[in-house]
């Protein structure tokens, strides 16, 4: 009774359109107290105790500076630099444009690891290009929209950090290493359909009178964004700091850049600046506290177990499991954010993974392969969502476009599920 009220009311919640956090907190609140009929009110106590541990972890402080990274190399014109540099190397020929869109957007992922962020910032300055050099405004919008994706794979990423305090046996370092291979492999799954779109539709022909950007020029002018990721990787490899201590770092080389080498930023620009990220770090963050009465509601009214043993025992193999989670979590993509999608998933799918035997950490890129999928698949897909807005076109136009790269980013996935050492193989190397 109480298993089917917590989901039946976490479902009618977002029906109605309650936000995400709200609906969390709500069923699992409402939970504990029907499971305590007698003495509600000291279950109830336990409400509070969840909702502050659920915060008072030391790997979520990495959330609000790397947001705060995004916001800041988003307005000190690192993309710009990025994109003249991606231009110099690739030319103007047909679907050229898409290619740098995808790159910079992959490297843009090397500093923020926000997939919305990543979208608004590219967006803003390839969606215009790649109109005026004759590609259909739905067509940039979804090349934009799933280079974006990758940002969550490629590190560092949000949801990560989110995954690896949802799963301790998986650190943040290894996740790191481990979506590293992934999130070029899902790069080159996205460009192959790009430019071959480009190219059968017979798009950018305008593009081959728009001059070359000078390599040595671009190269030298975009030397401080390409160091930010090593700095930040590179730091981490090497022991200087923690993940959490890369982000501040990362703030610090953000401000630097945008304030004394590109001078695109001014003292009077940090307000918005801190304003943006507190706004978006305080949502994901409320979001993580009150999933986490959901998930205390899910192991201490022992839900979980019974739901494992059914899958496990069910006659359905290792692989049609598999399958059937990844159908899942692709559906839940296209309605929710990565993190919430971690926050109410992972508890459940865990022991399923502990039984069958699976390494946390390649079930982690798994997961958030899935995740970026659904990110830039409709009807609700948060990056779409905001490449659709720059270049003002309904996100249902996007559908004959994006469903190519959709396909693109799941041969990724697929190869990630039959050959595991493509995650694997790089987080051992690295000792983690």
């Amino acid at each position: 009774m109480i298993p089917t009220l917590l989901f039946g009311l976490f479902v009618v919640l977002m029906v109605i359109g309650v936000p995400v956090a709200i609906a969390l907190g709500a069923a699992g609140t409402l939970a504990i107290a029907l499971a305590n009929p007698e003495t509600h009110w000291f279950g109830l106590m336990a409400v509070s105790q969840s909702f502050y541990a659920g915060l008072a972890k030391y790997p979520l402080l990495a959330i609000p500076m790397f947001v705060l990274v995004g916001s800041i190399f988003d307005r000190s014109g690192v993309a710009a630099k990025l994109v003249r540099l991606a231009q110099s190397i690739t030319g103007n020929g047909p679907g050229m444009l898409a290619v740098v869109a995808i790159t910079v957007a992959m490297f843009l992922g090397g500093i923020s690891g926000s997939g919305p962020a990543c979208a608004a910032a590219v967006g803003a300055i390839m969606i215009g290009a790649m109109n005026r050099a004759g590609y259909p405004r739905a067509y940039s919008a979804s090349v934009v929209a799933a280079g974006a994706a990758t940002d969550i794979l490629i590190p560092p990423s949000i949801a990560m950090i989110v995954y690896s305090v949802l799963v301790p046996q998986a650190s943040v370092p290894a996740l790191f290493a481990a979506g590293m291979f992934p999130g070029i492999l899902a790069g080159i799954g996205l460009i192959i359909p790009a430019v071959w779109l480009a190219r059968r539709h017979k798009m950018g022909a305008a593009a081959r009178a728009e001059p070359r950007p000078p390599f040595w020029r671009s190269l030298f002018e975009a030397i401080p964004g390409l160091a930010a990721p090593v700095i930040i990787l590179g730091g981490m490899r090497m022991g200087y700091f923690t993940p959490t201590e890369a982000a501040v770092v990362a703030v610090f080389y953000g401000l630097l850049i945008g304030l004394f080498v590109h001078r695109t930023l001014r003292v009077r620009d940090l307000f918005p600046i801190l304003r943006e990220a507190g706004e978006l770090s305080a949502v994901i963050m409320l979001i993580v506290t009150l999933a986490g009465i959901f998930a205390w509601s899910l192991s201490t009214l022992s839900i979980i177990d019974p739901i494992t043993q059914a899958i496990v025992h069910s006659g359905l193999g290792e692989y049609s499991v598999l399958t059937l989670l990844i159908l899942l979590l692709i559906v839940a993509g296209m309605f929710l954010d990565g993190i919430s999608i971690f926050l109410i998933f992972v508890p459940l799918i865990l022991p399923v993974a502990q039984a069958f035997g699976w390494d946390p950490v390649w079930l982690g890129v798994m997961l958030t392969l899935m995740v970026a999928v659904g990110q830039f698949t409709p009807p609700v897909a948060v990056n779409l969502m905001v490449s659709s807005k720059i270049a003002r076109i309904p996100m249902e136009s996007t559908v004959p476009w994006v469903l190519w790269l959709v396909a693109g980013m799941l041969c990724t996935l697929v190869l990630v599920v039959i050959f595991p050492q493509i995650a694997l193989w790089l987080p051992h190397y690295l000792g983690y």
